[in-house]
Formats: structure tokens, sequence, C-alpha cells
């Protein structure tokens, strides 16, 4: 059998990657390679199309070992001892293995953690102003409890830096907290007594060259802090644990874990600690989620978690999908739970040692975040720091521009995101006031998380303010003819394009003639129509349609799908404007929801 295989695949000579380069060239008719075929990401490194042998390079070192105990974790806020520990054994009973209870001032470590076995669960707590009180009732419980050290898994989060960088303010005793906290977990190695977070820079609009070098930037800044009042280098390595959000492009984000286990083990070597233990926990991320189509964050989270697992995390926390628009349900929450469990236990995420080590592809592109992300962390430093660059608002800065970048590119349906710039859900009904009026905050010295659709959300809030106010639902014409596969085609788009508006929109209306269409389109009852042809009938056709719709119809908005080269000559006769694949779906939407208000209150 090996005989005859080793026959088989020996009559195919290996193909080189000049052999592919010269394909591909005569397939591009003398298009520009880079231009057409190779991924510009907004972490600024360069994605090629294909990968063979000859892109083998040295491989990163220390980029984390896939989870064989994947922490499978639900966030629980405690408002009352009886609600949460209820919460958490229903929890369990259904598969989660981690729990992360948000503690109040009256919570009480007995009455919460009652009937969890702790040798088998994983518990982490965010902690407020009781932290160092709470702490103390947890690990005496613990030892009461006779756990074994090496069980306790888990750890505290007293937001010490999500605090300082969505509020501008750090608490004087912050540091002398967490000095105690690192004391009263000593003996157990498990338990991590210091966690730092960067979910908020991805969830501000950062890429992740940018959520790396400022996790690692901070994580400098706290240790500087700590070995002031006594800390030693190696105790804060021990008992780190760092929380980093998850984004949608899922090939990179692999490589991002894995480039941040690498860089933290430089940052490590240049403290002298070579040999340490932290965690690194990953979570869903708000900016990536959607209200309208709700359902769809649940495929966005699906494929968070696999990139997060694939990178090497330690535990995974997954929001229910329509945590951003209302209080989960039962439902939501358990659906959130089963996605980690179905991976780790069927899918066998988790049961494979290390599944992408090796592949060219995951491998450069972890490579090169990581240069990237390296070379931006010695520039915050040389230029004073992650306190003082976050002072003087640098961080902020160049956040903000990555931001802007990725909204203008979502407004232009340059970076697709189903049920918000591409393929809306037009048979969903959306409460306006679930909507987001936009951002209106102009303060730039902190980060706000925020879902990256708030300004499309914005125009669609619109919308149903003014079904409201009307009791009407604006309609849109997609009005046809001439070239049929053209026609088709353009119909199919602005459909598409239109539909953002949260607009009912009719199918295709075909029409036999140019003259028809018009006249028909023009006393019909929509508000709204989109002339759908090719632009061979829009050189003959364009402007005798708009002038004979104007003559019977002043009023309706008239768009055209397509990119006329006449396009003056066709403002003139009273086009509205067009959508194409260079619109802007804000502008555009934003301009026809204006005229049909004027003609409204006209």
């Amino acid at each position: 059998m090996n005989d005859k295989n080793n026959s088989l695949f020996s009559e195919f000579s290996p193909v080189s990657k000049q052999d592919w380069m010269e394909r591909v060239t005569i397939d591009l008719k003398g298009a520009d390679f880079d231009k057409k075929l190779v991924w510009k990401n907004l972490s600024d490194i360069d994605i090629l199309p294909f990968y063979n042998e000859e892109d083998k390079t040295s491989y990163l070192q220390n980029t984390g070992e896939n989870s064989q105990s994947l922490v499978n974790y639900r966030s629980i806020a405690v408002k009352s001892n009886e609600k949460g520990n209820s919460l958490a054994l229903k929890a369990i009973e259904e598969g989660i293995n981690g729990l992360i209870f948000c503690v109040s001032e009256k919570t009480t470590a007995a009455k919460l953690l009652k009937g969890i076995n702790l040798n088998e669960v994983t518990v982490s707590f965010i902690l407020g102003n009781n932290a160092v009180a709470f702490a103390t009732e947890f690990i005496s419980l613990v030892k009461e409890n006779g756990i074994a050290t090496e069980n306790l898994k888990g750890y505290f989060d007293t937001a010490l830096i999500t605090n300082y960088i969505t509020s501008g303010t750090i608490e004087a005793m912050a540091f002398d907290t967490v000095v105690e906290l690192i004391k009263l977990t000593a003996d157990y190695p498990n338990f991590k007594a210091v966690t730092i977070s960067g979910t908020e820079y991805l969830d501000s609009g950062a890429n992740q060259v940018q959520e790396i070098a400022y996790t690692l930037n901070s994580l400098i800044y706290v240790i500087d802090e700590l070995t002031k009042k006594g800390v030693e280098f190696q105790s804060i390595f021990n008992n780190l644990n760092f929380n980093l959000a998850i984004g949608l492009e899922y090939f990179v984000e692999i490589g991002k874990f894995r480039a941040f286990n690498n860089l933290l083990s430089e940052v490590a070597n240049k403290y002298g600690v070579t040999d340490f233990s932290n965690t690194l926990t990953a979570k869903t991320s708000i900016w990536s989620k959607s209200v309208t189509d709700a359902e769809t964050n649940l495929l966005r989270c699906t494929t968070e978690a696999m990139s997060a697992i694939l990178g090497n995390v330690d535990g995974v926390l997954i929001d229910a999908y329509d945590k951003e628009f209302k209080d989960s349900s039962d439902f939501s929450s358990r659906i959130a739970g089963n996605i980690t469990t179905i991976l780790r236990e069927e899918s066998y995420f988790g049961k494979v040692s290390n599944p992408v080590d090796g592949s060219y592809y995951i491998e450069d592109v972890s490579i090169k975040i990581a240069e990237k992300a390296l070379e931006l962390f010695k520039a915050i430093e040389d230029n004073g720091g992650f306190f003082a660059s976050f002072e003087s608002e640098s961080i902020q800065q160049q956040i903000a521009e990555i931001r802007l970048q990725k909204i203008k590119l979502i407004s232009q349906r340059r970076l697709p995101m189903v049920g918000i710039n591409k393929y809306p859900n037009l048979m969903e009904t959306v409460i306006a006031n679930l909507l987001s009026d936009g951002v209106t905050t102009t303060t730039t010295k902190v980060l706000k998380p925020r879902r990256a659709s708030l300004e499309i959300e914005a125009i669609r809030k619109t919308t149903e303010e003014f079904v409201i106010e009307t009791g009407t639902r604006p309609i849109v014409e997609l009005t046809s003819y001439g070239n049929l596969t053209m026609r088709k085609a353009r119909a199919a788009f602005a459909y598409d394009f239109v539909g953002v508006s949260g607009y009912t929109v009719l199918q295709e209306q075909s029409h036999d003639s140019f003259e028809i269409a018009a006249e028909t389109s023009a006393k019909s009852d929509s508000m709204v129509v989109v002339i759908c042809s090719s632009d061979q009938d829009y050189n003959e056709t364009a402007v005798a349609f708009v002038k004979a719709f104007r003559a019977l119809n002043s009023n309706k908005v008239l768009l055209l799908a397509g990119a006329p080269t006449n396009m003056n000559e066709l403002t003139e006769a009273g086009l509205d404007g067009c959508v194409n694949m260079k619109s802007d779906v804000i502008a555009t939407i934003s301009s026809i929801q204006n005229k049909i208000q004027k003609t409204i209150k006209a």
C-alpha cells in the first residue's frame, strides 16, 4: 500500500512558490498582485493569499500550550448571596467549570460558595472596595474545607488597569490592596492575585498589535509599582492573570494570543524570570456584537472562542448573545456556555496539543504581530512608559486613529459585519430605545468600550423613531429594466445596501422598458425608488428615465444602482444619488432619511 502511494505521488513534481506566482500573474491579467490579493490588516501587517514550505521561517518560541483543562467561564453579578449561589450551582449543572463572581460589599464567601466543590470548579472574583476583607474570608474558607493547595484555581481581579483607563484615575491604595492579595494567596500557586486586562483596548477600537503592546506596557507599570512595595519579580509573574478580548479576524486572533505569550516570556526574561506560571483568559469582545440580527452574535462568539482556544488560552468567557441590549435570559446564558463545551468535548478543541503549530500562515502572522507589538511596546516605554503615555493621551490617540479607520471601512462596507452593514435581517423589528444614538462623548482622556455598529445603529434608530411618529415604515422599490443579468445583480446589491436602513424593501419589479419603469415607480406607494440596470442602459436611457420620473413625482427619493459616467447630468435631471461599491452606507441612508422627513413635514 505504501509503495503504491509513493509511486502515485512520485508522478507529481513539487510546485514552487515561483510556479504559483507565475500562474497567478497570468490569471490577474496585469492587475497589481499586492492590491488585488494581499490583505492589508489594520495591524499594519501584510497577509499573503497563499503560503508554502518556502515561507517557513524560524518559529516563535514560548507561544503557550493548548490547555488540556480549558476553563469554560460564566460571569455572575452577585446581587445577593443566595441568588449568586443559585446561579452558580445552575451553571455548574449546565456544564460550566469556571465561575467569575462580580462581588458586592455585602457578599459573604461561605454563603456564595455553598455547595461548590473548589477542588473541581475554578472560581474567580472581581473585587471592589471590600477586596482584602472578602479575599481574607475566602482563603479562610478554603483552608477550613481542606482544599488542596494545587487544586484551588482562579484569580482575583481588582480592575487595577481597567478602572484607570476607563475613568482616568487610580485609587491611592490600589497597589497596597494587590500586595495584600499576593500575600493571602501565597500558598496557592494556581490562584492568581494580579489581573491585568487588555480587553478595553480592543473594545475601544484598537487593533491586535495595540492590544498586546499596551497590555504589556501596563504590566511594566504594575511591576514597577509593586516592586516599590517590596514584592519580588518572581512572585509578580507567578501571580499574573491576563484578560484579553477576542476579535473577529479568525486567524489573526490565533496569532495574537500566541504572540502575546511569546512577548510575555521575553519581558519576564528581562527581569531575570525564566520559569513562571501565569494564566490567560479570553473574553468575547463587545466591539464585534450587534443589536440588530442579534442571533448572529452566536456565530461571532463561536469563531472567537475557536480563535482563543487555538491561540493557547487557559480559559474562555463567552457573553450571552443578547447581553448588549438586555439582561441575559437563562436560555442565552445556557447557549453561551454550550459553545465552549461543544468545542471542547465534541470538536476536540483543547484535547490536541498545539494543533496550529507548523501552519505557515499562522506562524507567519504570529511572527509579524509579535514584531509589530514589540516595536510599539518599546516606543511607549521610550515615551515614558504606560502611565505617562496614557496621561498625555498618546495611547488614546493611537487607538482613536485605528477606530476611525475601522468605522470608515464598516460604513463603506469594506469591513463586512453580517446583520449590521451586510445582509440585514429585513424581517425583524427592533425597538428604538435598544439602539444607539451614535457617539456623543467628546472626552479623549479615557477609553470607552463600545460596539462597532453604533453609528449604523443611529441611522436605524432614526428609522424606528420615524415609524413610531408617523405610523408608516418607508417602502423602497427596486425598479429594473434592460439587461437581465446586470439588473438582477444591481437589484440584489441595492436590496442589501438599502436594507440597512430598516425600511421595507420590496423585491425587484422588472419592466419591459424604461418608460414603463419610470411611470410605474413614480405613481407607486414607495417613498424610495432605486433604478437597476446595466451601464449601457444607463448611458442610453437613464437621463430620460429621471426626467420622466420627476415629471410625475418630485417628492420621492430617486437613486441609481451603479456608477454612471454622466452623474452631473443625472443630478441636474433630479437623481438624488447612487448606491455602489464605493458608497458610504451611513452618509447615503442619512441623506435618504433627511429627504423623507422633509417631505413628510411639508
